[in-house]
């Protein structure tokens, strides 16, 4: 199987989930605005988390076994235990995908009572599919990745998104006329298809892969694994892998349930506190493109590591170390800093009916540093072995996390904004463990926070660069135009030109930026960067 490097696996998998999140984004506030409003996506947002938990359950551990097992039998040229681990994983995870699918259906109406949203038993049964499907998809995934090709993975992801999105939006307005609980239940329908699509794409990509590479023999000397000793391996790293991502959802669930009941302790009426929790459900999309892009490089981190560590070339390890790091802090950085500067804007933009929900995004779009900072974190201790102690490091973060929440949502004079605070708390505390335990136990020389300082100075110069220039145009264009709506857009766009340029310029000029991360960037991109500029990188 073709593989690709580290960087380009990551830039293909970052483009791939850019246009994702983009497709996204342009979902959002279509489908707040078929539902009408923060309150019935309060609704929604609370199915899609149950399904994400159960998600989570079935397929968060396989899939990042098999990416780890792949990796290191690829590495010592053991190719058929390879295959063969990828087998017994689609096997373990296609029986977990139909148990899951079934509890979640029938237990749909008990979920959604305990999570104090009992309208999203509908969403919650609709979703339930997607589950077996998905669970199909992350054992070709991880299959792929663990073999260093990103560009399935990839494509997968598009399709699954373009489908969810157009027949969520679909359902969602033709089952409005049946009542908010089943228009929710409709915007779920496209998430179950989307998977389907992505499941039938990969299944066939791997089948005409496999076509091709029968040929492909173990050298001689090289020793097979007995089907229990692989089953161990998936189990040892499976396991706490599925506990660690788990408690972490486990977390956002309870968050989520006790937001509300905190804010009606507060003295919020019901209707209140159900548009808060969908307001900060408006918030996490916006915050989730930087991180899930940063989601792509922990995930071709993990098995580059792997297959490091299998063959004890730590320079390799090293680099690959002080890559991710660098280049987590490249792009969490400017983007916190952008979605702050820029949140009234930004909100104005996408979410026009919303009058203070900005004020969660000016305040909490810093909390994407620390997660995107500990998924890097995590990915690079699984890939070294420690995943008993990332499991526990996540559980005390969780709990940190919860228990700040619960006080701090209950004053009136925070409310929702206690989650935020919660969350850097919580994330910060799992920082500090696991970066105390990378220094105790890798026994290499990394950097981490090193590397913030040229992307803090250039992301200043940005935010200001940025804030300046939108409102500038806004001031001018609503002048000419009078429309308020096309002059805050068109503001925004040269506002967002604006940061990028001044962004790239002044991260270039104090050396923030390598020539090898060059390849990072698409060939029409790249080549139309100034040589002068290209001249003042290191390399």
């Amino acid at each position: 199987m073709k593989k690709q490097s580290t960087v380009k696996g990551f830039a293909v998998l970052s483009i791939g989930t850019m246009i994702s999140k983009v497709l996204s984004l342009v979902y959002v506030p279509l489908l707040t605005r078929i539902l009408g409003g923060a309150e019935p996506i309060g609704i929604y947002n609370v199915s899609y988390q149950i399904y994400v938990f159960v998600y989570v359950l079935t397929n968060a551990g396989i899939p990042t076994a098999i990416s780890k097992l792949v990796s290191e039998f690829v590495a010592t040229k053991n190719y058929k235990d390879s295959v063969k681990s990828f087998r017994m994983c689609r096997a373990i995870l296609i029986f977990l995908g139909i148990v899951m699918s079934v509890i979640m259906f029938f237990a749909s109406g008990i979920i959604a009572s305990f999570m104090n949203f009992p309208q999203a038993k509908l969403a919650v049964m609709a979703l339930s599919p997607a589950i077996l499907f998905t669970s199909v998809s992350s054992t070709y995934r991880g299959y792929f990745q663990g073999n260093g090709n990103m560009t399935p993975t990839a494509v997968s992801q598009v399709l699954e998104q373009f489908f969810n999105i157009v027949f969520s939006l679909v359902f969602a307005a033709f089952l409005l006329k049946n009542g908010i609980a089943q228009a929710c239940a409709g915007a779920t329908v496209g998430t179950t298809l989307g998977a389907f699509v992505s499941a039938l794409y990969l299944m066939i990509t791997y089948e005409i892969a496999r076509k091709r590479e029968t040929h492909i023999k173990n050298p001689e000397g090289v020793k097979r694994k007995s089907n229990r000793k692989i089953l161990n391996k998936i189990v040892n790293y499976a396991l706490p892998i599925t506990i660690c991502i788990g408690m972490q959802n486990l977390g956002t669930l309870f968050d989520t349930s006790n937001t509300k009941s905190r804010l009606l302790a507060a003295g919020f009426l019901e209707h209140k506190a159900t548009a808060l929790v969908g307001n900060l459900a408006q918030y996490q999309p916006l915050i989730n493109v930087p991180i899930t892009v940063l989601t792509q490089l922990a995930v071709v981190i993990l098995p580059a590591i792997s297959a490091a560590v299998a063959v004890k070339d730590k320079k390799t390890m090293v680099g690959k170390i002080n890559f991710a790091f660098r280049l987590c802090f490249i792009i969490a950085i400017p983007s916190a800093v952008g979605l702050s500067a820029l949140s009234n804007p930004i909100y104005k933009a996408i979410y026009p009916s919303s009058v203070s929900g900005y004020r969660i995004m000016l305040m909490g779009a810093e909390v994407l540093v620390f997660m995107c900072l500990l998924q890097i974190q995590t990915s690079i201790l699984q890939g070294v072995g420690k995943l008993y102690l990332v499991t526990l490091y996540s559980l005390i973060g969780v709990a940190v996390k919860i228990l700040t929440n619960y006080v701090l949502v209950a004053i009136p004079g925070i409310n929702i904004y206690g989650t935020i605070i919660g969350s850097i708390v919580g994330f910060s505390t799992t920082i500090i463990l696991n970066y105390l335990l990378m220094k105790r136990s890798m026994r290499v020389k990394f950097h981490m926070f090193r590397f913030m300082r040229k992307p803090i100075i250039a992301s200043i110069l940005m935010g200001g660069a940025s804030y300046g220039v939108y409102y500038a145009f806004n001031f001018v264009l609503l002048y000419v135009t009078k429309i308020q709506y096309i002059a805050n857009l068109i503001g925004l766009i040269f506002a967002m030109i604006a940061a990028v340029v001044v962004y790239g310029v002044v991260l270039v000029f104090v050396g923030g930026i390598r020539k090898s991360d060059m390849e990072l960037m698409p060939g029409v991109l790249r080549r139309r960067i100034p040589s002068k500029i290209v001249a003042m990188m290191r390399r």
